[in-house]
């Protein structure tokens, strides 16, 4: 269906299910399949650390970096909505950073971290045309290590 037959809520309603595609497939398994969902002029940023990423290879590789750094403990979904150009996305993220292969890390391998994960994609024709993560790293259990969690968040935990 061209973008031009779709209502604005089907509109909404195809870009949340890209994202919510997108991240079920941030696995070492399929990765892949999260980044096919990028438009050929795909740009990923991840501001904290300094990441500018122009193509869906790099993009890719940094996802690797991620996989082989980050051991997932839990994960506590806050919030997600949509326009008809953008999806905001915002989540909390426990996790030990087990190997030093993240670019700009700001702790140093064996940290337990608490990650606050606000992400904003930027959607065109039912791809994602940029993705920006905002990645607040925090040692686990510090100070700073503190968010409101609204009530019904659904919360993961892993192993």
């Amino acid at each position: 269906m061209s973008e031009q037959t779709l209502t604005r809520e089907e509109v909404i309603e195809r870009n949340l299910q890209v994202v919510e595609a997108h991240f079920h497939n941030e696995t070492p398994e399929t990765i892949q399949d999260a980044v096919a969902l990028y438009a050929d002029d795909i740009l990923w940023e991840g501001p904290a650390r300094g990441l500018v990423l122009d193509n869906a290879d790099d993009a890719l590789a940094g996802y690797h970096d991620i996989f082989s750094s980050l051991v997932i403990h839990k994960h506590t979904h806050l919030r997600r909505f949509a326009t008809e150009d953008f999806v905001f996305d915002d989540c909390i993220y426990e996790a030990t950073y087990v190997a030093d292969h993240m670019t700009n890390f700001p702790f140093p391998a064996g940290t337990r971290v608490s990650l606050r994960l606000a992400h904003v994609f930027e959607m065109r024709d039912g791809r994602i045309a940029k993705e920006i993560a905002y990645e607040i790293f925090r040692e686990a259990g510090a100070p700073s290590d503190h968010d409101h969690i609204p009530p019904g968040s659904e919360v993961t935990v892993f192993g």
